[in-house]
């Protein structure tokens, strides 16, 4: 009986560590929601391509416009269903949303993200485009995993997904928003649902 009593004393311990130390309040579904919209993001894109009004799109062109246009609003959407859960989350946890735990996350989640978006416009500067679609992955997926020891741990192994799916697309340059869909639309809506069923409805 005192040992059932001493392991969950160790283990109230450890839950009061890791709410202290960790951003536990990430939610699943708004991983999911992230990938649903990208895949639709993907097919808009693949609209444009398909009905361009010349054979290559430039950066000075109507399509290519289009396309940044979608990319943001998909960004966008991301952030705020992001947002809005986590908050939701975060309250019915009886946890702050901003805490210190937040703010070293996304300090360490926009490190890598913003030096891959610098890099990423180095590439379009100097017209290296067939990159930029597997360097988005590649960064994305470092951002994860720098993130990850301050969070949920499944976003670690999404990262190293990431990552290496990035890798894989290096050599497949003319494939970029194939690959792009499988990463930021499937992968999300993987581990979304892992992370719903492992830590939302649990909690729930």
């Amino acid at each position: 009986m005192e040992e059932k009593v001493y392991l969950e004393q160790l283990q109230e311990i450890r839950s009061m560590m890791n709410r202290s130390t960790k951003f536990l309040s990430l939610s699943g579904l708004s991983g999911i929601l992230a990938g649903v919209y990208a895949i639709l993001g993907a097919v808009i894109v693949h609209s444009i391509i398909i009905h361009r009004s010349h054979r290559f799109i430039t950066l000075e062109s109507v399509e290519f416009m289009q396309i940044i246009g979608v990319a943001a609003g998909v960004l966008v959407l991301s952030i705020l269903t992001a947002f809005i859960l986590s908050k939701r989350k975060a309250v019915k946890n009886g946890q702050k949303l901003w805490d210190s735990s937040a703010k070293r996350l996304f300090f360490n989640f926009g490190i890598p993200l913003v030096s891959g978006g610098i890099f990423c416009i180095t590439l379009l500067q100097y017209g290296v485009t067939g990159l930029i679609g597997p360097a988005t992955l590649i960064f994305y997926g470092l951002a994860l995993l720098n993130a990850s020891k301050y969070t949920l741990d499944t976003l670690r192994s999404l990262g190293i997904s990431f990552v290496a799916l990035g890798l894989i697309a290096t050599q497949f340059i003319g494939y970029s928003l194939i690959f792009w869909t499988i990463g930021f639309g499937f992968l999300h809506i993987l581990y979304g649902t892992i992370m719903y069923l492992k830590y939302d409805r649990k909690t729930a």
